[in-house]
């Protein structure tokens, strides 16, 4: 073996266990406040700003705790019905705006399209205000309709990531799609909606994640516990129990519980789906 290569290798090797440590650095970086979180959930309110991990004596009552302070069902119940329905509205709205974008030539296309895509420079709490007062204005102010129409009809970041994904569908599908007589509808929907899973579950699962997280649209149009939030139940716990901190990190890992499950369904559609989307057509 020649120096020359053995000094290859041991760059390949200093490279290597740089980027992992890199990694495992980042990654304890995410864990730790969860992994504390879990820890905390499991002590005693005397103990919880102890510098353990793993207590002697996990209390476990701290969980069934949670389910008498708060409708935690319910509020379960009201989180899933609103996140389901934004994010069915979000991938059937964006999707077909970005296939609208992708496909169809129609005279101003691209200048609408960067003009859509400017509104993602507008800060969200610039657009509370307006909303508030087209909610009042409707009606729906603490109702269920406040959580789910402002959201279901699509986003600029959704269509973009849409649009992007069906550039790298080919055009032949198009094609022999509308030999064999489909309109453009038809198109949409029995062939490259299909075809378009990956970016789609990526979007469904960001959607979900954003509702299920969501505090400040709640806070300001959810007064009533029995169309609460999650996001809002643990606020409201804190303020009737802040002493309670076990408790209140048992809660927040339980919300946590049901984001975890849905990624782990759709790990292997998302990973996909950000690995192919945006390729330009290739």
């Amino acid at each position: 073996m020649t120096v020359s290569s053995e000094r290859r290798i041991r760059r390949g090797l200093l490279r290597g266990l740089a980027l992992y440590t890199g990694l495992i650095a980042a990654a304890w970086c995410a864990l730790a406040p969860i992994l504390w979180a879990v820890s905390g959930s499991l002590k005693k309110e005397s103990d919880v700003g102890a510098p353990v991990l793993l207590p002697a004596h996990p209390q476990w009552s701290n969980y069934t705790d949670v389910f008498t302070m708060m409708p935690f069902w319910r509020m379960l119940l009201n989180t899933t019905i609103y996140a389901g329905a934004v994010t069915a509205g979000q991938v059937f709205f964006c999707s077909l705006a970005g296939y609208a974008f992708a496909r169809l030539r129609f005279t101003g296309r691209d200048t609408l399209f960067v003009l859509y895509l400017g509104t993602l420079m507008v800060p969200l709490t610039v657009t509370v205000i307006p909303q508030f007062i087209l909610m009042r204005a409707f009606g729906w102010m603490d109702t269920p309709w406040a959580m789910i129409v402002p959201g279901l009809f699509g986003s600029a970041f959704g269509t973009y990531l849409m649009r992007q994904f069906f550039h790298t569908l080919p055009r032949d599908l198009d094609e022999a799609a509308v030999l064999d007589g489909c309109s453009p509808w038809q198109v949409y929907w029995r062939i490259l909606l299909p075809n378009a899973k990956p970016a789609a579950t990526v979007l469904a699962v960001l959607t979900w994640v954003n509702v299920w997280n969501d505090f400040l649209w709640p806070l300001v149009m959810v007064q009533r516990k029995d169309i609460g939030t999650l996001t809002l139940g643990l606020v409201w716990m804190q303020g009737q129990y802040v002493s309670r901190w076990p408790v209140l990190m048992a809660a927040a890992i339980l919300i946590l519980l049901p984001l975890v499950a849905v990624y782990a369904l759709a790990q292997r559609a998302f990973l996909r789906g950000v690995a192919t989307t945006g390729l330009g057509g290739r």
